[in-house]
Parts: C-alpha cells; sequence; structure tokens
C-alpha cells in the first residue's frame, strides 16, 4: 500500500505543485505566486499530499482572525477519484477547528459538480454567485460556505 503523507508546503516543493496545477487549471498560476504566498502572506498556509514521495495534490487558505478562505484545491487528474482530495480537505477542516477559525469559504466553478459534491460532504452550502468570476471562460463561481464551529 503507498504512503499517504499531508504536510506543509516548502519553497522546494514548489515545481511538482506546479505540474499538479498546470494539470489541474486552465489558467494556472505561476512560481512566483506560490513563492510570493509561502515566503510573503503571513495569511497563507499552504499543504501538499505526497504519495511515496511525491506530491499529487496540494491546498492553499488564508486565515485572517476567524475566518478561513480556501484559495485553491486540486489533486493530480491520475489519482483522482481515490479519495485524496476528501482526505486532504479533512485534513483541512481539523486544522482549522484546531486554531478555532469559525468560517471557511471558497468559490467552485458552477460547472464542477464533482467538487460541490465533495465540499457538501463538509457541510458547506452555496452562499452566492460571483458572476463571470474566471477569467479563463467567464464561468460564474458558486461562493460556498460553513461555519466550523
Amino acid at each position: 500500500m503507498a504512503e499517504m503523507v499531508i504536510r506543509e508546503m516548502m519553497l522546494a516543493d514548489v515545481e511538482q505543485v506546479m505540474v499538479v496545477e498546470k494539470a489541474s487549471f486552465t489558467t494556472p498560476w505561476t512560481t512566483d505566486i506560490f513563492y510570493k504566498e509561502i515566503i510573503d502572506n503571513a495569511h497563507a498556509y499552504y499543504y501538499v499530499v505526497e504519495i511515496d514521495k511525491k506530491i499529487v495534490g496540494y491546498v492553499g487558505m488564508w486565515i485572517v482572525i476567524d475566518d478561513a478562505q480556501i484559495t485553491n484545491i486540486a489533486i493530480l487528474p491520475d489519482y483522482r477519484g481515490k479519495k485524496l482530495g476528501e482526505k486532504l480537505f479533512n485534513f483541512v477542516m481539523q486544522m482549522l477547528q484546531s486554531v478555532q477559525v469559525k468560517r471557511l469559504s471558497l468559490e467552485v466553478r458552477v460547472s464542477n459538480i464533482a467538487a460541490q459534491r465533495l465540499y457538501r460532504k463538509f457541510g458547506l452550502v452555496p452562499g452566492g454567485i460571483r458572476k463571470n468570476y474566471y477569467t479563463d471562460s467567464g464561468e460564474d463561481a458558486i461562493v460556498m460556505w460553513v461555519n466550523i464551529v
């Protein structure tokens, strides 16, 4: 059985994270964005999922006082459907509870039904629509949120 580890993202991970990023998003973040998030953003928290020491997914979030927002979450296409996203999201929820975050929000594409289904498993509900949110396609985003405590 392959060993799965979730750990804090480090600068040395960015190159592997970019493989996940480019495979997952039509307008991927740049390496510079990840470096700035890790080095300069005191509110940013990023974690990677490793299978046998290979980064196959990651999650990023901002925590400001008692509010958290997922900035991005992705799993390599070849590793999807194996509950890794669910394990990663569960890790996030436990971490947020441990630091007494009260609310979590995120945006998700209207068309991304699989992600919406995952978020609903953790109690997130739609809270509104951001019209033309995604610059690559003009697709709307659903804002989803949950009270954690």
